[in-house]
């Protein structure tokens, strides 16, 4: 395997006879480009430090996945024909969202009510075989 940073480059060609694709690099010094020499054919792979955290992983997700904005309104004047039916359809699954919602709660109620009551009827019959 070898090894080598490529620090200002933002892309490389790395296309053998078969395969002729352009690779975005990332600017980042800690990663490495790596190309493996297989029978077939030429593979190259990003190599990650394997040291990286957890929250330092979550924030590049948060900056680099883009946010999907679904039903946005047009700045033209007045409201479509189709407008209501939108607005229907986001009203009825922001309330399945929130039934659901509510469903969870009161099964996560229901099995803690359900354990203490367990626990305190084991500590009485533990109570009674003591004495």
């Amino acid at each position: 395997m070898i090894g080598r940073e490529l620090g200002r480059y933002t892309t490389s060609q790395t296309y053998t006879d078969s395969n002729t694709q352009l690779v975005a690099l990332q600017h980042d010094s800690d990663l490495r480009l790596a190309v493996i020499e297989t029978p077939s054919e030429d593979a190259v792979v990003l190599e990650k430090p394997e040291d990286e955290e957890l929250e330092t992983k979550l924030r590049r997700i948060l900056n680099h996945v883009p946010v999907r904005i679904s039903n946005t309104s047009g700045s033209s004047a007045g409201s479509g024909s189709g407008d209501f039916h939108q607005y229907r359809q986001m009203r009825r699954r922001e309330q399945d969202r929130l039934a659901r919602m509510e469903r969870d709660y009161q099964k996560c109620k229901e099995v803690a009510e359900f354990e203490v009551r367990r626990e305190s009827r084991l500590k009485a019959v533990e109570d009674q075989l003591k004495v």
